[in-house]
């Protein structure tokens, strides 16, 4: 599925994991009376997907500390060398600490770090800095609120088909399609999920044009993992139903809008510039999700049935409780073949590094 240099990039980082540590620094910190913090962003902030839920998050952290941060961004930076030029103005610039918010984002990030000892960077998504001890990880559990979605559609579909608008082929992108389709599939056994790639995270017209072809090829619902609401949007035009991305995306799809999942990073971007004013920042992995509040669902629809607002709670309830984890096995490939033992729970280290298809995605 991978190109090979990505193929290499992920058995590195199976290594790694992404278990909740920490690494101390090998220098002492002194507290800051305030910090500059910038941010790199992949998409508009107005896209109301992903992007725009980092910057509410910006916004309130500045809310949060008042006088005590600066902030900056910079949008629409392409993954690759234009991002490496970015965030290296953005450390020459006199930031303290730079966010990162894309997975194409992390090797430029691990470079410039290197370049400056005395700066903080933090990557979200990605799984290895490189062994930069100015670096730290982040990430959520989208995946968690993709079963939601996945019990969801399989409940109110009458084809037994949804649509899937991807970005790229990386693994959160087929780890969450994974996590739809075998929630949908607990409900429905015969359910399906087709895939179509626009290689982009927010390009709406590739969005919508994909959505179209989706709907006219069977599929009453769409999900997406890219960032427009223009997949929404086209839902709605077509009487399907649909769930926005990263943020509550009713209002450009009020009947087609069932829920969405909701990113909440200001906690956490909060408490990382605290720890610098403080001095007690240190180079962190962490990957934090419903039990923690970093994933969240939007409002359910008014129009969704009483069950099916019933069974999506129950899968929100019992994965805060730790008693619900879509990733259980059985679980088989596409070729049918078992891949997961009954009973056996995928570990994270290979969640974040998945490349495979369970049965009943069509890509």
């Amino acid at each position: 599925m991978f190109e090979l240099s990505r193929r290499k990039l992920l058995a590195a980082g199976a290594a790694i994991g992404f278990a909740a540590t920490s690494v101390a620094p090998a220098f002492a910190q002194d507290g800051k009376e305030t910090v500059k913090a910038a941010f790199v962003y992949v998409g508009p902030v107005g896209d109301y997907g992903w992007t725009y839920a980092h910057d509410q998050a910006r916004q309130c952290l500045e809310k949060n500390l008042g006088d005590k941060v600066e902030t900056s961004y910079v949008e629409n930076v392409a993954e690759g060398p234009d991002a490496e030029r970015v965030i290296r103005q953005l450390a020459q610039d006199g930031n303290d600490i730079v966010f990162t918010t894309s997975f194409g984002f992390m090797n430029p990030t691990i470079k410039v770090a290197k370049q400056f000892p005395d700066v903080k960077f933090e990557h979200a998504t990605g799984y290895t800095t490189g062994g930069n001890e100015n670096m730290g990880l982040y990430n959520s559990k989208f995946y968690q609120g993709r079963a939601v979605l996945g019990t969801i559609a399989a409940k109110m579909s009458k084809s037994g088909k949804a649509g899937y608008v991807a970005s790229f082929p990386i693994p959160e992108v087929v780890m969450g399609i994974n996590a739809f389709q075998l929630a949908a599939q607990k409900v429905n056994p015969d359910f399906k999920t087709q895939v179509v790639w626009v290689n982009s995270w927010y390009d709406p017209a590739k969005e919508a044009d994909a959505t179209r072809a989706l709907l006219s090829q069977g599929a009453d619902v769409i999900t997406q993992h890219t960032d427009s609401p223009a997949p929404l949007q086209a839902a709605e035009e077509a009487g399907a139903i649909a769930f926005g991305q990263a943020w509550n995306m009713e209002s450009f799809a009020p009947n087609a809008h069932m829920t969405a999942i909701v990113d909440q990073w200001c906690p956490y971007y909060t408490g990382r510039v605290q720890a610098l004013l403080d001095g007690t920042w240190e180079a962190e992995n962490v990957w934090l999700g419903m039990k923690e509040g970093e994933v969240e669902m939007a409002p359910f629809n008014a129009k969704m049935p009483e069950d099916v607002k019933e069974a999506a709670q129950k899968i929100v309830d019992e994965t805060k409780a730790g008693t619900y984890e879509v990733f259980t096995g059985p679980i088989k490939d596409q070729s049918g073949e078992v891949k997961v033992p009954e009973g056996e729970v995928v570990p994270e280290g290979d969640l974040l590094k998945m490349d495979w298809y369970v049965e009943g995605v069509q890509s």
